[in-house]
């Protein structure tokens, strides 16, 4: 099957794309659009997050669930919105901790694509969803993609940080070795989690860990 995605990560995931999940859950979206669902994100954004990420540039993975279902939110990168649309309450709450921990200033604009071109995978584990159906494609196979992505990763990289926020996230860890990587756990984000996400110290100390491992930091401020 031909995937339009970056070039290393095709070469690296052909399996999974060969295989009948991946050809049945391609039969389902097109189904379900030939139906007159809307799907979100577009098709052209659906990989994005390995478009602008190649494998050889992963220095950072932040692992959302799945994509935002209202109009004109999701684009492919977890927790990101496109310029214009407002920022979703996670997102407030990422940007609240990053000024606290770094004393900086955030602009408010919510599309994180600066991050991700610096090495930030910020992959979701499901990669699309029906308009206002929130989970909608939980089952339909991109978990098993998805987890495959955190595999190959795990098996192709050395000195990753994984930063995994909430319990979903954190029952991604038994894919990662922790023995050549680095795993950040955190409560979620959401306003759900009554405050518990501030103060993690996950932005500085992904920072630390990459000077350690001669790495460029990443610029958090957007």
């Amino acid at each position: 099957m031909d995937v339009k995605i970056e070039q290393s990560w095709k070469q690296v995931l052909q399996r999974e794309f060969d295989e009948p999940y991946f050809a049945e859950l391609v039969r389902f979206l097109h189904g379900e659009k030939a139906a007159g669902k809307i799907i979100y994100p577009p098709g052209s954004m659906i990989f994005k997050a390995f478009n602008l990420t190649p494998l050889d540039q992963v220095k950072v993975v932040i692992l959302g669930q799945d994509p935002y279902h209202g109009a004109g939110q999701a684009m492919g990168l977890s927790f990101s919105v496109p310029d214009g649309i407002p920022a979703p309450p996670s997102l407030k709450n990422i940007f609240k901790e990053i000024e606290s921990e770094l004393g900086v200033r955030m602009s408010g604009r919510p599309n994180l694509e600066s991050w991700a071109k610096q090495g930030v995978l910020l992959l979701n584990s499901v990669l699309t969803v029906e308009a206002s159906k929130p989970t909608s494609h939980s089952n339909i196979g991109w978990q098993r993609f998805t987890d495959a992505v955190i595999r190959c990763i795990s098996d192709n990289c050395d000195g990753i940080i994984f930063l995994l926020w909430g319990n979903y996230a954190k029952s991604k860890r038994e894919l990662i070795d922790s023995s050549r990587h680095y795993v950040l756990e955190a409560a979620h984000p959401s306003p759900l989690a009554r405050g518990a996400f501030f103060g993690c110290g996950h932005f500085s100390e992904t920072n630390r860990i990459l000077t350690r491992e001669g790495k460029t930091p990443i610029n958090w401020q957007i």
